[in-house]
């Protein structure tokens, strides 16, 4: 890419998409495209037809996705299947008429079997069955990786995918019921030690903030939803029984290494050798893991919550494990920076700010 290159950043707003922009910007290109979900809602076909042959952007991220944790994905299981399919099957095939020189498609390691090798090979995909918690968004996933590789066989487009691992970073999700684990955590304990200190105006405060309604937000409302999710005055109840193991990646890292897969990897240097051209997508994490419960003692070491965690085994665990053969990404020039405790600290300080 060169600086002046037109650059569509689809999901500008999100976890993903913002910490993309953010280091864009801070690498000084200068003609980013960014479209609000409101501006440009890309299940429309229709609308990301004309977007694309308005725009005819050079390069596009494709961040843009409807993503949440375990209890969104089995809950939600039509919604993240349909939505995700129906956005990156607009902006592939757009991408392909309007001539963009180079995509890059977004996906996620729950692509990968619930029972694959560890660390997770990329030649590990479609061998055995999917977490079925996550089964829809995965195969959609799935999908955009499958049309990716087809459109470059079939049209010679240079679409390249790539697999993060757990992100977490500013932007991410607080929400109590649709939260990934990590940022779930620091919003649990965080209130917990709010109410544990009797800080209940900070308490109020908190849920105006995520307020998108109308709701009355009084102290009443905000005790109901401490209980509703588990917070009590002397302890948290976190779902699972906190053994199963998970890789977490400091978002503007990822960020980086999806920066670094634009400029410096094209199609012909993940397929070549390839007699059946398969596997070609690129995980990008840490490959290093963590126990669910090693994960909330980091956090609650962090925030200085001082309750009681108790955890809830009647609740699913998800994937036993779940970490990244990063040596693909690692042989083509990339490593992470950002260790664990240090990107809590800063996920953290982002939160109370």
């Amino acid at each position: 890419m060169e600086l002046e290159s037109k650059i569509y950043v689809a999901g500008h707003r999100g976890l993903v998409g913002s910490a993309i922009t953010t280091e864009l910007e801070k690498l000084g290109y200068s003609n980013i495209i960014k479209r609000t979900h409101a501006e440009l809602d890309l299940t429309d076909q229709a609308a990301t037809r004309c977007f694309f042959e308005e725009e005819k952007p050079d390069y596009v991220f494709l961040a843009a996705a409807s993503v949440g944790g375990i209890v969104a994905n089995n809950t939600y299981r039509a919604d993240f299947i349909y939505k995700n399919l129906m956005i990156q099957n607009n902006v592939i095939h757009e991408s392909y008429k309007a001539g963009v020189k180079k995509l890059l498609f977004l996906g996620s390691t729950c692509i990968y079997p619930k029972m694959a090798p560890q660390p997770m090979p990329e030649d590990s995909l479609l061998t055995g069955e999917l977490e079925y918690t996550n089964e829809p968004y995965a195969i959609a996933k799935i999908a955009g990786i499958k049309t990716c590789e087809s459109y470059n066989l079939q049209y010679g487009t240079n679409f390249l995918s790539v697999m993060p691992t757990n992100l977490y970073g500013p932007n991410d999700n607080f929400d109590l019921e649709k939260s990934h684990v990590l940022p779930a955590m620091i919003r649990k304990m965080h209130l917990g030690k709010l109410l544990m200190e009797g800080r209940h105006d900070d308490l109020v405060a908190d849920f105006q903030r995520f307020s998108k309604d109308d709701t009355v937000v009084d102290l009443a409302f905000a005790k109901a939803e401490l209980q509703k999710h588990g917070i009590t005055e002397n302890h948290i109840t976190l779902w699972g029984s906190g053994t199963p193991m998970r890789e977490f990646l400091w978002s503007h890292d990822m960020a980086s290494a999806c920066i670094h897969v634009m400029n410096e990897v094209n199609f012909v240097d993940v397929s070549k050798g390839k007699k059946e051209v398969r596997n070609t997508h690129i995980n990008i994490g840490t490959g290093v893991d963590v126990s669910i419960k090693n994960l909330a003692e980091i956090i609650q070491n962090i925030i200085g919550y001082k309750g009681s965690l108790i955890w809830d085994d009647s609740k699913p665990d998800g994937t036993p494990k779940k970490l990244t053969d990063v040596t693909k990404l690692h042989e083509l020039g990339w490593k992470h920076e950002v260790e664990l405790e240090e990107g809590v600290r800063m996920m953290y300080k982002t939160y109370i700010r």
